[in-house]
C-alpha cells in the first residue's frame, strides 16, 4: 500500500520523517511555570528543530521572554528561539534586546511588527523605532548573524489592504534576510496549499512552515480565529458541542482534528511542522506520536 492509498491505515509506517518546533509563552506565576517546564521536559526528547518563546510590549513581559529563553538556552540542549517585535521600542532599545540575547548564547529570533498592547487597536510605530517587520529584519541581521523567522498568513492577514499586499509584505520580511516563514494557524489542509501555490508564483523558496494550533478550549480558539482572519469550519463547532464537561473527550476529539490535519499536509508532502502548544504538551506529543515521531533517550553530556 502507499502513502496516500485510501485502504491503508492512516498513520501506519510513517517513516517518521517529520521535523516539529514548539511554541511557548512566558509564565506569569510559580504554578504556571511548573506546567511549562513539564511541558518543555516532556517535548524535548522529540528532538525539535527549535523551541519559541512569545512576546508582548511592555517590561514584564519582554524580562520573563528573555528568562525563559536564556533558561532554555542554558539548562537544556534545545535551540531557543526569542520573538521580538516592534511594538512599544525604538531601534536602540531593540537593539539592545538583541544583544543580550546573543550574548546569552540565543541565536534565533522570531521577527514580527506585533499587535497593539489594546485589543482592537492599531499598531503605531514607535517614533524613533521600526515601522514593519521587514525593518526589523534588516536591523536585526545588520547587528548579528542571526537565523530569522517571520510570520504568514494563508488566509491574508486582518489588517492587510489585499491578499497580494499581504504577499509582497511576506517577500520583503524574507528578502531582507529571514530564514523561513511560520504560518497563522489554520484549519484546511487546501488553505495553506492555495497559500503554496501563491508564494511559489511570488518567487518566494523560503520554506513556509506551517503553524498547527490543538484546539483545547474552542470558545477561546474562535476568539483567536477571529482576530487573525483564520476560518474556523462549522463541522468543528458541532465535533466540540457538548464537550464543555468532558474534559477528557475533548482532548481525544483535539488531537484526532489536528492529526487529520497533520496527515493530510504530510501526504502533500510536508515535513515540517510548528505547534502552538499553549505550555501543555499532551497534544502535540501525541500528534507528533502519530506522524512517527519517537521520543528519544536523554544522553548525558
Amino acid at each position: 500500500m502507499t502513502l496516500n492509498d485510501p485502504a491503508a491505515p492512516l498513520y501506519a509506517d510513517l517513516a517518521g520523517d517529520a521535523r516539529v518546533s514548539f511554541e511557548f509563552f512566558p509564565p506569569k506565576t510559580e504554578k504556571m511555570e511548573a506546567q511549562l517546564w513539564s511541558a518543555i521536559e516532556t517535548l524535548a526528547p522529540l528532538a525539535p528543530k527549535f523551541v519559541s518563546v512569545t512576546y508582548g510590549a511592555g517590561g514584564s513581559t519582554r524580562e520573563r521572554t528573555h528568562n525563559t529563553v536564556a533558561r532554555i538556552a542554558s539548562e537544556t540542549p534545545l535551540a531557543a528561539a526569542a520573538h521580538l517585535t516592534c511594538v512599544a521600542a525604538s531601534k536602540d532599545e531593540i537593539g539592545e534586546i538583541a544583544d543580550a540575547y546573543w550574548d546569552a548564547g540565543v541565536r534565533h529570533i522570531v521577527a514580527l511588527r506585533g499587535d497593539p498592547p489594546e485589543v482592537g487597536g492599531t499598531f503605531e510605530p514607535h517614533p524613533d523605532g521600526y515601522k514593519s517587520a521587514a525593518e526589523l529584519v534588516d536591523g536585526l541581521m545588520k547587528r548579528h548573524s542571526f537565523e530569522i523567522s517571520v510570520s504568514a498568513y494563508p488566509e491574508v492577514h486582518p489588517e492587510a489592504a489585499s491578499a497580494q499586499s499581504d504577499l509582497d509584505n511576506l517577500k520583503r520580511k524574507l528578502d531582507a534576510g529571514a530564514t523561513r516563514a511560520i504560518t497563522q494557524f489554520f484549519f484546511s489542509p487546501e488553505a495553506y496549499f492555495r497559500f503554496l501555490d501563491k508564494t511559489a508564483a511570488a518567487g518566494i523558496t523560503a520554506d513556509i512552515v506551517p503553524g498547527i494550533m490543538p484546539v483545547s478550549n474552542f470558545a477561546a480558539t474562535q476568539r483567536m480565529a477571529a482576530m487573525c482572519n483564520t476560518q474556523v469550519p462549522n463541522w468543528m463547532a458541532r465535533l466540540f458541542e457538548g464537550l464543555d464537561d468532558h474534559p477528557a473527550s475533548r482532548q481525544l476529539v483535539s488531537a484526532t482534528i489536528a492529526a487529520e490535519l497533520c496527515r493530510s499536509l504530510y501526504a502533500g508532502g510536508v515535513r515540517d511542522f510548528h505547534f502552538y502548544t499553549l505550555n501543555r504538551a499532551e497534544l502535540s506529543f501525541a500528534i507528533c506520536h502519530l506522524l512517527g515521531l519517537r521520543a528519544k533517550a536523554a544522553v548525558d553530556a
